[in-house]
């Protein structure tokens, strides 16, 4: 029945003069996605719509859902494209359009006409007086609800005439590329994947890094990370992820510093380090999955003592006030929860002390990584210049 979608967005349509530019980023987004799908697809830009034509054969549900996971897009309307045969005749293809889309006759509906084109011979108020009469006539089931319809008929004369009346809700957000690019630290876990969709969700693009301490971390961890990344990328698009030999520099910290403080401690030099690629790679800034209270290392000294590392970087944590059900709600709202939750454990729960320090302060750590100084800054450059990039 169908052949083409109109995409609707909301928050582009306040951009003013820039508008154009988030339209045009959301187009090569939704080509993108599109690319994907079985199908042939042209994606084009009408009078502040933007709408995608697909040519028959084409993966209808498979189109659906890579749509609904454009960050940008607020709705996706399965629409009926007419050519203007004069208003008899569109009066019989609705009347045949709603038969079809709407087997059970028993409902409510409102007819919403919106005439772009000004010099269609029919007014707007006319058309919806008169669709409605024509449905009821070959409806007599159905009723008119103009307050709370079941059904929204929404007909919309512009080059051609657009007949629609079923949304399907989109992510919402901006297209992604919009917001510059940031550095999301991505382990294994629950949290971090969500923090890069909802960083990604405000047109930010991602690179990604991953600690990864072989062999106590196993090929399978990282697997799981990567594919982690992919379910992300699904949302964000192209993500780089930098794989970090981090089982060095574990290991000399384990050896050198109080054991209370070994997950503070490596979690700065993660943080420096994913600085300076991130530097590399033109990113803007770092992005991390803690949230307020949730273990030791997320209390508000601990993130003091890992913020007091980045000199040149800010660090956002999008999911800095949510609780854990509502970071697993979004993890399942994405489909990263069954991944995250594979028993593949990543450095960070490897290494983890037994009683951790939950009140850190910034001059005893600095004071206690004096421990490090003879060798730690010639392993942070193995680290960083023999580190792996996997393209997502």
């Amino acid at each position: 029945m169908f052949q083409a979608f109109l995409i609707k967005y909301a928050e582009i349509a306040i951009k003013g003069k820039n508008r154009p530019l988030f339209e045009d980023a959301l187009v090569r987004q939704i080509r993108r996605a599109l690319k994907k799908v079985d199908g042939s697809f042209h994606v084009y830009k009408t009078q502040g719509r933007i709408n995608v034509s697909a040519e028959e054969g084409f993966d209808y549900n498979g189109t659906v859902e890579a749509l609904t996971r454009v960050f940008g897009i607020n709705a996706v309307c399965p629409v009926l494209v007419l050519e203007d045969e004069g208003f008899e005749v569109l009066k019989e293809k609705v009347v045949a359009y709603m038969d079809e889309a709407y087997p059970d006759k028993d409902m409510s509906f409102k007819v919403h006409a919106r005439r772009a084109r000004k010099n269609y011979p029919v007014e707007s108020m006319d058309i919806n007086a008169k669709m409605g009469e024509a449905i009821l006539k070959a409806f007599p089931s159905m009723h008119v609800d103009v307050k709370d319809p079941d059904v929204m008929l929404n007909i919309e004369i512009r080059e051609k005439i657009y007949v629609y009346s079923i949304s399907i809700p989109g992510v919402g957000g901006m297209p992604s590329g919009t917001g510059g690019k940031a550095m999301l630290l991505l382990s294994g876990g629950i949290d971090s994947p969500v923090a890069g969709y909802m960083i990604a969700k405000r047109g930010v693009s991602l690179n990604a890094v991953y600690f990864h301490a072989p062999p106590y971390t196993s090929e399978r961890a990282r697997q799981k990370v990567e594919d982690l990344a992919a379910i992300v990328g699904d949302y964000a698009g192209e993500i780089y992820l930098h794989v970090i030999n981090f089982t060095e520099i574990q290991k000399y910290i384990y050896e050198k510093c109080p054991h209370d403080e070994l997950t503070i401690i490596m979690r700065r030099y993660m943080m420096r380090i994913a600085e300076r690629i991130a530097l590399e790679q033109d990113c803007l800034a770092l992005v991390t999955g803690e949230s307020i209270g949730q273990v030791a290392s997320q209390t508000m000294q601990s993130l003091m003592c890992t913020n007091e590392v980045c000199e040149q970087l800010p660090v956002f944590r999008p999911l800095i006030g949510f609780d854990k059900q509502e970071i697993v709600e979004i993890s399942k709202k994405i489909n990263a929860y069954e991944t995250s939750i594979l028993p593949f454990e990543d450095c960070c729960t490897i290494w983890v002390a037994k009683h951790p320090v939950t009140k850190p302060s910034v001059k005893v750590i600095r004071r206690h990584e004096e421990f490090l100084k003879e060798e730690i800054d010639e392993m942070v450059e193995r680290a960083v210049n023999g580190h792996d990039v996997v393209k997502i």
